[in-house]
Order: C-alpha cells, then sequence, then structure tokens
C-alpha cells in the first residue's frame, strides 16, 4: 500500500499540487493588485490548502472552531510540527489571517511574491526600528476580524514534541490588547517530518483552544499568556510528544 502511494504521489499528485501552487501564487498576486489583499490574500490559499489535502488523501478533522467570533481579531499560536501545518492551517482554520513569516521566506519563488502581495508580514529582527515597523503592520492588518498565525516555536520540530515558546507572538498580542488563541497540530509530524523525502498519508487534528485574553498589560501579561498557551497546546497531543524537546535552531 505505501508503495503505491509514493507512486500515486510521484505521477499524480506531486504534479498537479506543482501546477497549484502556481497558479494559485500568481492569482494571489494578480487579484491582490486589483481587488484588495483582504479577499485574495486568503482565498485562494485557503482553497490551495483544502485541494493538496484531498488530491494527497489526507483525512483533516478540527475541533473547537466554535470557539472563535467572526468580527473578533486574534493573535494564533499554533504548534510547528512540519510543513503540513501550513495546509491545515491556511485550509482549515477558517478564519481570514496574516502570517508572521521568517524574512527568509520571501526568496521563495512565486510563493513568497504572493505572500508580499497578500500582506502577509515578514519578520525583520536587524533592529529596533524594523521590530517596531512589523508592529505597525500588523496594527494596519488586523482589522474587522482578520487575525494574525504565528508559530512561536520559530521552526519545526525534529521530534514531534514542542520546543519552547519565543515571546514575540505574545509581546505582539499584548501591545495589541488581543486575545492569544493557542492552536495543536496533530499528525503533521507522521505525515512529512522534517528530515523526511516522502509524504505519508496519516489524519491531521487540528485542536482550536479556549481564547485567552489579556489580563493587563506590560510583562506580567506576556508571560502569563505565553504559559497557558503552552499548557493548552501540549494537552491536545499525543502522550509521545508531550515534553518540551529544544530544537537545535530555534534561536537562529
Amino acid at each position: 500500500m505505501k508503495i503505491l502511494y509514493n507512486i500515486y504521489q510521484i505521477c499524480f499528485a506531486l504534479p498537479l499540487l506543482l501546477i497549484l501552487t502556481i497558479l494559485t501564487a500568481l492569482t494571489t498576486i494578480i487579484g491582490s493588485l486589483i481587488g484588495g489583499a483582504h479577499t485574495w490574500g486568503y482565498y485562494p490559499g485557503k482553497i490551495w490548502s483544502e485541494l493538496i489535502c484531498l488530491f494527497l488523501l489526507i483525512p483533516v478533522k478540527v475541533r473547537g472552531r466554535e470557539k472563535l467570533h467572526k468580527r473578533t481579531s486574534y493573535v494564533f499560536v499554533p504548534n510547528h510540527q512540519g510543513a503540513f501545518d501550513i495546509f491545515l492551517i491556511y485550509g482549515f482554520i477558517g478564519r481570514n489571517f496574516k502570517w508572521m513569516m521568517k524574512k527568509s521566506l520571501r526568496r521563495i519563488p512565486f510563493v513568497g511574491k504572493a505572500c508580499e502581495s497578500a500582506g502577509h508580514i515578514f519578520v525583520n529582527r536587524s533592529g529596533p526600528k524594523k521590530v517596531l515597523e512589523t508592529i505597525q503592520k500588523a496594527k494596519s492588518s488586523l482589522k474587522d476580524g482578520v487575525s494574525l498565525v504565528v508559530f512561536p516555536e520559530g521552526a519545526r520540530t525534529f521530534t514531534g514534541h514542542m520546543g519552547y515558546f519565543k515571546k514575540g507572538a505574545f509581546q505582539l498580542a499584548d501591545e495589541l490588547q488581543l486575545e492569544v488563541v493557542p492552536v495543536t497540530i496533530d499528525g503533521s509530524f507522521e505525515i512529512l517530518p522534517r528530515t523526511a523525502k516522502w509524504i505519508h498519508r496519516h489524519r491531521m487534528i487540528l485542536t482550536i483552544h479556549d481564547p485567552i485574553p489579556p489580563s493587563g498589560q506590560g510583562n506580567d501579561n506576556i508571560k502569563e499568556t505565553l504559559a497557558k498557551a503552552y499548557v493548552a497546546v501540549e494537552s491536545a497531543l499525543p502522550d509521545k510528544y508531550k515534553g518540551m524537546v529544544r530544537n537545535e535552531d530555534q534561536d537562529r
């Protein structure tokens, strides 16, 4: 069965998905220029992600979406199991949002330009002025229920376990006084671990936890929200992946 699935990937699914990726990127770029980044920066990516899971025969289950309010902007903080986290969040979280991503991703052909056109936020940590510019861009984007998604670990796991959470997402939520929503991704690591070359068919589960409202503003609120979010995200992982493991490239 595994051999048949590998043949299916190579001969049908992956070539089709490459074409879909290029078409989605071009649609996002052109649509954002003529029709607004809020619409064209989200829906083509959502459909692209749903089709990728469909064509790769990957079942998806979502829990907790009813906890979100349509007109409220949130900062979503999911764990980062693997490359398929992108498709799970984009396709199934059910909210218009902007990604906060590494500046280096801007160099990916087609995809990087599409992300820029869609208004996703590239993090520049070269100095305080650039960090302030990132905050201001996020503030201008998070309106009318448009939310932000940040992987607080900053890097994919090597083991399936979570690394530590960096403060950036929580500082931004504190600055903007937005609720933080912990999100658990389960199954993405089994599909494509960081060191793997082949895609493995496996169910993905997206668990949306209760939003965490700010309890004030400042360092104490940041620390408290970070700690609560970490516990919530870890709680929905299988027992074999519970317990923090420091990733070797988290500090980059």
